[in-house]
């Protein structure tokens, strides 16, 4: 693709790096096929090709509209066109730099800026979170249905374990996952200390930074960035193997801090080496002996949805399927797998209808095998995808600790 960005934007470098990912496009169009947003809209300027012509234009000097925020905040960011994309354009990097230039040039209506700062106030502290939910749930009685789905079913916390063992790796405690789904960090924990691993968990880590990132507020997020890092540190110059994050949301992120905290020369070097330390838990676990789990999945039916965080994100597919396989589950058929459930991030909140529309469809190719039960690897698609079902959706890990297990049948 031929561009003509200007020498000032150019000077910049966000600039190249758009020119860079720009020229690497070569309209092929391939990434439409796979584009939850353009199947359901029809649209071209809804699926990854049109946005990055309204990018172009944008960065080329052309004047921003509401039709280009409108367009470019429909994307999910789920990532499938960079899986199906033959030329490796780097899409969401393109789109993290076209948002920020939107906004600069474009500011949003005060109604939707003020959702976003009620949004980042809120579900990035688990404290503040907290509050909030048990509140949601104080008034549950009195909420619209719709409301009332949304507010995630309290968990039972299972014990973490208190043993000590010579390998140790670090857990991201997260915001919203901390807080709506507990249970998931405590259950790894307990997997992995039959294994003969001790997860632990730093205090002062908090939420990753994403959401203050896909919404453009990029110092709030390299803010963020660093303050985990700076916790991480001191476990990581004694030992830690790994930085386990179980929401593959959050991991993908994580990922790239390395990239994302590049011209940091305070922290570069340490950002770089903790995206090198980030795993999701399949990583470790498909290279463990998992005999020690004493596990038999006896052939419960398990629908199980690969967030597109993991399986395009993180270009990690069909790895949590093995380990389940493995185990003795059986993993009921599921078409389209490599669409979105329509939670990314915030997106069920700022574009309800399309993420409605993305979580039934989700929902009926899940629930076409009959599951006992569905499994997700993500806790923002697990509990949206709880918001349109009665059946249990839980975390993958979850069905590896037995006693966790017996909660789910």
């Amino acid at each position: 693709m031929q561009t003509r960005l200007p020498q000032s934007l150019l000077a910049t470098a966000a600039g190249q790096e758009a020119d860079r990912i720009l020229r690497s496009c070569v309209h092929c169009g391939f990434c439409t096929a796979t584009c939850p947003t353009y199947q359901l809209l029809g649209d071209e300027l809804d699926g990854p090709r049109g946005r990055i012509y309204l990018i172009k234009q944008m960065l080329e000097g052309n004047e921003p509209g509401s039709h280009t925020r409108q367009h470019l905040d429909r994307c999910l960011t789920c990532r499938a066109c960079e899986t199906t994309c033959p030329s490796g354009v780097n899409y969401h990097r393109l789109l993290d730099i076209g948002r920020e230039e939107l906004d600069r040039r474009l500011p949003r209506p005060a109604a939707e800026r003020l959702l976003q700062r009620a949004l980042r106030l809120a579900l990035p502290y688990p404290r503040r979170f907290k509050l909030l939910l048990a509140l949601g749930r104080g008034v549950a009685r009195l909420l619209p249905a719709t409301l009332r789905r949304k507010l995630p079913p309290a968990q039972t916390m299972p014990a973490w374990p208190a043993n000590t063992h010579s390998r140790r790796m670090l857990a991201l405690a997260g915001c919203v996952q901390s807080v709506a789904t507990p249970a998931t960090n405590a259950v790894t924990a307990r997997v992995l200390d039959r294994l003969g691993i001790q997860l632990i968990e730093a205090p002062a880590a908090g939420c990753c930074g994403a959401m203050s990132h896909h919404f453009a507020a990029t110092d709030e997020a390299r803010a963020m960035m660093r303050r985990n890092i700076d916790a991480w540190w001191p476990d990581i110059e004694q030992g830690a193997e790994a930085i386990l994050v179980t929401a593959s949301g959050c991991g993908a992120f994580v990922k790239e801090y390395g990239k994302l905290l590049a011209d940091d020369p305070a922290y570069a070097e340490r950002a770089a080496r903790v995206s090198e330390l980030a795993k999701d838990p399949a990583e470790v676990l498909h290279q463990e002996d998992l005999d020690a789990l004493g596990l038999d999945g006896g052939g419960r039916r398990v629908a199980y949805h690969p967030p597109c965080t993991l399986q395009h994100g993180q270009q990690l597919p069909e790895i949590v399927e093995g380990i389940l396989t493995r185990l003795g589950y059986q993993l009921t058929p599921v078409a389209d797998k490599h669409l979105c459930c329509g939670s990314a991030g915030t997106y069920s909140i700022t574009q309800p209808e399309l993420a409605g529309r993305l979580r039934d469809n989700k929902l009926a190719a899940l629930s076409a095998g009959r599951p006992e039960l569905i499994a997700t690897a993500n806790v923002g698609c697990q509990l949206h995808l709880q918001t349109g079902c009665e059946q249990p959706v839980r975390h993958w890990i979850e069905l590896l600790d037995a006693e966790t297990d017996l909660l789910i049948q």
